[in-house]
């Protein structure tokens, strides 16, 4: 554990200004994806710690979508937030000196890889997309990278049809976020949807971490009643980034603390990062060029 918070804290860019100001609170932002109330009961006990280690008080803020957390970020109302890994190429697409990644999440197998995970109602009779045909298929939020922007690649190369409603599925819906989607699949008022998963651990248990996970924990779904219908290319883990025009101290501070936080406090980490997880462990903006380009592609 002290080599890598020392290879951490080697890493940290010297971006701030010599004389930045001191903070006079700390805010942290939680993407949307699940309901505002569990967020911030998984956050508590990071806030509660940040604010001890940085020595201000320091808030949680759980805006209703991803673009919230995003446009706090880049007005600077919000100083750290983990982003998917599109919502970083959002972030920095508008404004390359805004944020810096910091830490990425790292699986039990010690990869940082996730995927997009398609699904539907076992008593449905889908069981592949093919089976979705004419059918409604639902998205999560449109800066999801797993509940959006990859999918939307890559079902269409698997299909041969785009995503607009009525081409190959029926129709083609926003639900607002994971935890939407999961329950709109389980309550029937999508017949498919995507969302995200390690891909590690068992089905029935909604995977070792991601949104399936949280569900399952919340008592929001049985897997047992749920099929994969299609499973995207690894995609890479996004990064917890934090607001670039923080004091370097506080930028150092916050990133040991989030890189020891499943040593000192494994319940705590299981929260915050979603299910079961080794660890954070140093990123770059380099690991997030190819979703960069992906996004770029996907606003022209």
């Amino acid at each position: 554990m002290k080599k890598l918070i020392a290879a951490v804290l080697a890493t940290t860019a010297l971006t701030a200004p010599a004389f930045a100001e001191e903070i006079s609170e700390f805010r942290i932002g939680l993407l949307g994806g699940e309901n505002a109330q569990d967020r911030l009961n998984n956050n508590e006990c990071l806030r509660a710690k940040t604010e001890e280690v940085l020595g201000v008080p320091t808030k949680l803020f759980a805006p209703a979508d991803y673009n919230g957390v995003i446009q706090g970020l880049l007005g600077g109302t919000i100083d750290m937030a983990w982003l998917g890994a599109s919502g970083y190429a959002k972030t920095y697409l508008s404004d390359p000196e805004a944020v810096e990644p910091i830490l990425v999440k790292v699986n039990v197998d010690g990869g940082y890889g996730y995927y997009s995970i398609g699904f539907a109602r076992k008593d449905s009779g889908i069981a592949s997309l093919e089976d979705m045909k004419g059918k409604t298929f639902g998205f999560g939020d449109p800066n999801s990278t797993s509940g959006f922007l990859i999918p939307s690649i890559e079902i269409p190369e698997a299909t041969g049809s785009t995503m607009t409603s009525g081409d190959y599925f029926g129709e083609v819906k926003f639900t607002g976020g994971h935890e939407q989607t999961i329950v709109a699949v389980n309550n029937g008022d999508v017949d498919g949807g995507v969302t995200w998963a390690d891909g590690l651990g068992e089905w029935e248990d909604g995977y070792n971490s991601g949104a399936l996970r949280r569900a399952v924990d919340a008592g929001l779904v049985d897997m047992n009643e749920m099929v994969k219908i299609w499973q995207s290319k690894p995609i890479p883990e996004g990064p917890i980034v934090l607001r670039k025009a923080l004091p370097e101290d506080v930028k150092v501070k916050f990133t040991a603390l989030m890189a020891s936080l499943p040593s000192i406090d494994p319940d705590c980490a299981y929260g915050v990062l979603s299910g079961e997880a080794k660890g954070v462990q140093p990123i770059g903006h380099d690991a997030y060029e190819v979703i960069i380009e992906a996004r770029k592609l996907k606003s022209n």
